[in-house]
């Protein structure tokens, strides 16, 4: 039949079984990246533990290192939504702030210290010589993301008088490099799990500092 001048045509929706060969390689892609880093990694034994064939692959992503770049923004988004459902518990003002800090802090470190999280960074900073990129989706899909929604909440924490502060971003910088410092080499840059009790300890340490600087009665930095 004719379509009509000015007729809209809905887009033809994807498989569903496409869609899930899609996302079986991306799993199986990360488990191999992750295990025996990118440049050793075989695309054929991701295809295998995926059960695709190898050209299936290099449909879906064109080559191995869009496969890499796909294999990221998959983790990123998984790793946002994490780090934004921490922040849960900051929505509104809290009968103790420190304590609502801590926990928020806490939160943060599990998701930062997370076997997944852990992995993806070590493969962005192994490949970012090559594809520097890659830094830019991670930095533009998590570490931004996670940024403008702490500060969002600090604001609103500095509206109900539990915080002082003149600009939110920057103290969520502030807060954000308190928490992932110590943690950053504690765990030797991803590639060592550290312990909750120790992230506990680093988030207690990270808002005494913070509320030294931000806490209620202070005058902004």
């Amino acid at each position: 039949m004719a379509r009509r001048e000015g007729e809209q045509v809905a887009a033809s929706p994807v498989p569903r079984g496409r869609l899930d060969k899609r996302q079986a390689i991306l799993e199986a892609a990360f488990d191999v990246f992750a295990r025996e880093g990118y440049g050793p990694a075989s695309v054929e034994v991701i295809a295998t533990a995926a059960g695709a064939a190898k050209h299936t692959v290099y449909n879906h992503f064109g080559d191995k290192l869009g496969l890499l770049r796909a294999v990221i923004a998959a983790e990123a988004e998984r790793t946002v939504t994490r780090n934004l459902a921490a922040l849960d518990g900051l929505r509104a003002p809290a009968p103790d702030v420190r304590t609502a800090l801590e926990t928020t802090g806490f939160r943060l470190l599990q998701c930062f210290n997370d076997d997944r999280s852990s992995a993806m960074r070590r493969l962005v900073y192994a490949e970012i010589a090559q594809a520097p990129d890659l830094l830019d989706l991670l930095q533009g899909q998590t570490v931004d993301t996670v940024t403008e929604t702490l500060a969002d909440r600090l604001a609103r924490l500095a509206l109900a008088g539990q915080l002082s502060l003149d600009d939110p971003v920057e103290a969520a910088e502030q807060l954000k490099a308190l928490l992932v410092g110590p943690t950053e080499g504690r765990s030797r840059l991803g590639t060592r799990h550290v312990p909750d009790a120790d992230l506990r300890k680093v988030a207690r340490s990270a808002v005494a500092t913070f509320l030294r600087a931000f806490g209620p009665g202070t005058r902004p930095l």
